[in-house]
């Protein structure tokens, strides 16, 4: 499979770290453009899977806006032609503009501050749908076959139950569920080092047989 290129246009600089390090750990290649005036030229010269862009950066009637928006609505793939997909970042200040266009589009869209499963979520689907992924990302999967346990064993909290809610209507969320922190950044990127030490040591004994 080829190797999975996503573009960040993002001009904070918080957010371009908490990021790039969680794109990062999945060994994607990723590039930051914190520049609005250079995002068109990275669109047509780099061969993306991924586009994920602040709205408030770049507004919504900008030509960079608009050149996204038609590549999200596009269906990924055409005539055997793969196109990157679109996913919105949505901060407080351009919610009240924005939020009515992307629910109303069906435009993919996360809210900042970041809920860390739900941009892995989305993040994952929409490489999936550019065929990029041919599985889930390993942490989805993880959260996803959690929950569903959760569910079998009869133990859906409130708190669950509404954040459930909450996702399948308009994708708010509280601060407090799932926000994307620094130690939940370490825990994670620790996950999958260990994973991937795990795999090189099982690797010379499958070997033997």
């Amino acid at each position: 499979m080829a190797r999975i290129g996503i573009l960040i246009i993002e001009d904070d600089e918080a957010n371009q770290s908490a990021l790039r390090q969680v794109l990062d750990s999945e060994g994607w290649q990723v590039r930051v453009v914190p520049v609005v005036n250079q995002a068109l030229g990275e669109l047509s010269s780099g061969e993306w899977s991924l586009v994920i862009v602040n709205i408030g950066m770049i507004g919504m009637r900008s030509p960079v806006y608009l050149t996204l928006r038609e590549l999200a609505l596009a269906p990924a793939v055409e005539e055997g032609n793969v196109r990157a997909r679109v996913l919105f970042v949505v901060p407080e200040s351009a919610a009240a503009e924005a939020l009515p266009i992307f629910e109303r589009e069906k435009l993919p869209y996360v809210l900042k501050p970041f809920q860390f499963h739900d941009l892995l979520e989305k993040v994952s689907d929409l490489l999936m749908e550019a065929a990029a992924l041919t599985n889930p990302i390993r942490r989805v999967r993880h959260d996803s076959n959690l929950s569903e346990r959760k569910r079998k064993e009869g133990r859906e909290g409130r708190e669950s139950g509404n954040a459930l809610a909450q996702r399948n209507t308009s994708m708010f969320a509280k601060r407090d569920e799932y926000v994307m922190t620094e130690e939940e950044i370490a825990e994670y990127e620790k996950t999958e080092k260990e994973e991937r030490e795990g795999k090189r040591k099982k690797k010379p004994s499958e070997d033997r047989y």
